[in-house]
C-alpha cells in the first residue's frame, strides 16, 4: 500500500455541514469512503491556516487516491490536494538508481 496526504479546503457550504454534523461524523465519513477504496485510514485532523483537513491514509495505489480526491472535489464543498509519500527505505533505493540526465545548459 502506497501512503498519502491529503489536505482540504471546506467552502463556507461545506464547513456549514462540518459545524452542522461534526468533526468526528466527518471523520467517519472520510473512514468509510478510505476503507471502500481498499485503504485505511491513518490520521485525521482539522487545522487553522489553508487547509481546514489533513488527512493521512494508506491507500492501494494512485488509481484509488485519484477517485478520493477527485470525487470528494467534485462535491463543491471542499477542494483536496494530494501529496504521495515516499518512505525512508523507498528513497534509499530511489538514491541507488542510476539516471541519465544532466542539467539544462551543460
Amino acid at each position: 500500500m502506497a501512503k498519502y496526504l491529503f489536505r482540504a479546503s471546506l467552502t463556507a457550504e461545506g464547513l456549514r455541514g462540518m459545524l452542522k454534523e461534526g468533526g468526528s461524523a466527518r471523520r467517519e465519513v472520510v473512514r468509510k469512503a478510505i476503507e471502500g477504496l481498499g485503504g485505511t485510514l491513518e490520521a485525521f485532523y482539522f487545522g487553522f491556516g489553508d487547509e481546514d483537513v489533513y488527512l493521512l491514509a494508506d491507500l492501494p495505489d494512485n488509481s484509488a487516491a485519484a477517485a478520493f480526491s477527485t470525487h470528494t472535489s467534485s462535491s463543491g464543498t471542499v477542494a483536496v490536494s494530494t501529496t504521495v509519500l515516499i518512505t525512508p527505505e523507498e528513497m534509499d533505493a530511489a538514491s541507488k538508481q542510476s539516471v541519465d540526465w544532466r542539467p539544462p545548459g551543460a
